[in-house]
């Protein structure tokens, strides 16, 4: 019985700590979606003139990092080191810096995402409440709780929040006992955040009819095609990231020269179509724009370029961009309706490059549409398969099953 007692009153004070760091969160990530959301408009009106003083902003952020950073340059990595008990603290600085450092890149044109930002916000909340709290499981539980936080509260989808935090930190293990606290901070953060503003990105798509073998296996396709990418996308990340600090051993010549090349690239490159989150490709798979064959691996590129220079912001959304470009490259050859091998390509890039399951699956079902997760589940698994064990995230550890 005095084990009962203890569990559930350790719980009640996780679900409420919880809710704080859900309803703290969802402020700040209001704040900084809506301001990044301007940022973009306005880059995207004044391109030219912004786009060439890219380099000169890294120096800026390089320059922070190195001032007032410790070690925050980190980011994520930092968060994973920390929920895997390789680190002990999350400095709060990491929040101004992270979110000036993205809203810099993204106002003078770098290819980056915000998920990044949004989870290493939360990490910082759900982690400072830990540290007040006299239980050794608060520091776990209470981070994934305020990653979740970050994910939900941005994007506006709770559940793939819920997931995505419980999965991430290792592959193969959901961190189970953070579930209530993690549901908790997830739907308080997306509540307040769209109390504050913040808009959900949803997407009509066109349906490929019944679930059937002879859809299935056209699923199967484009979710190794998918995996193949996401997998090239994250080994891609992770290499550029280490012939840039080779060839450009200090930070400032790195970010100064690289941008310089890549400010060039975006100007050329249909004056910043490829510049930011990728949203307006987003907007165009979905509402039949016009994509190029090539949108894709320009997007893919560009991003890795950008985010191995040294600019702030996180990969999701990029991810995000390049799976349904390729999905309304690969839909005519498959022949599935071009929205719908969008959506698939949305959700299943992501998974691949994240090394994720449930979160990615969720997002579909929370964005497109619950009638499609026969679908999604099975170019989801397909891609988180095939993606050759790559993952964006360094940090991240995978379970041995041995």
């Amino acid at each position: 019985m005095g084990n009962a007692k203890d569990y559930y009153s350790k719980l009640l004070i996780f679900s409420i700590s919880a809710g704080a760091i859900g309803l703290v969160v969802g402020a700040i990530t209001a704040l900084f979606g809506r301001v990044l959301i301007a940022i973009t408009n306005y880059r995207e009106m004044h391109a030219f003139y912004l786009l060439p003083f890219l380099a000169f902003v890294g120096l800026i952020i390089v320059s922070s990092y190195q001032k007032y950073g410790k070690n925050t340059a980190k980011g994520m990595g930092l968060v994973f080191a920390v929920g895997n008990n390789e680190e002990e603290v999350i400095p709060k600085r990491m929040i101004p810096l992270v979110i000036m450092g993205t809203w810099l890149t993204h106002l003078f044109g770098g290819s980056a995402g915000r998920e990044g930002v949004a989870v290493q916000i939360g990490a910082v909340v759900g982690h400072s409440v830990s540290r007040k709290l006299p239980y050794k499981e608060a520091g776990k539980i209470l981070l994934v709780a305020g990653m979740a936080a970050g994910f939900g509260g941005l994007f506006q989808t709770p559940l793939a929040g819920i997931f995505f935090a419980m999965e991430v930190l290792m592959v193969g293990k959901i961190e189970s006992r953070a579930l209530i606290p993690t549901a908790i901070a997830a739907f308080a953060a997306s509540t307040t955040s769209h109390l504050l503003g913040i808009e959900k990105f949803t997407a009509t798509i066109e349906s490929p009819g019944a679930f059937a073998f002879s859809s299935a296996w056209k699923v199967i396709l484009l979710g190794l095609s998918f995996g193949i990418v996401g997998g090239i996308f994250a080994f891609g990340l992770k290499k550029a990231k280490q012939l840039a600090a080779f060839r450009f051993p200090d930070p400032y010549k790195r970010i100064f020269f690289i941008g310089i090349a890549v400010s060039l690239l975006f100007l050329l490159l249909y004056s910043g179509r490829y510049s930011g989150l990728g949203t307006n490709l987003i907007g165009k798979s979905f509402e039949t724009g016009t994509i190029y064959s090539y949108d894709w691996i320009l997007k893919l590129m560009l991003t890795i370029v950008t985010l191995a220079a040294g600019f702030q912001g996180g990969e999701v959304t990029p991810l995000f961009a390049i799976g349904a470009t390729l999905g309304i490259a690969l839909a005519p050859i498959v022949g599935l309706p071009l929205t719908f091998a969008a959506a698939l390509g949305y959700i299943a890039v992501f998974a691949a490059a994240t090394n994720t399951f449930m979160g990615p699956l969720f997002i579909g079902a929370e964005v497109f549409g619950y009638q499609y997760l026969p679908f999604f589940f099975i170019v989801v698994i397909t891609a988180y398969v095939f993606n050759g064990n790559q993952t964006i995230y360094g940090g991240q550890k995978e379970i041995d099953w041995v």
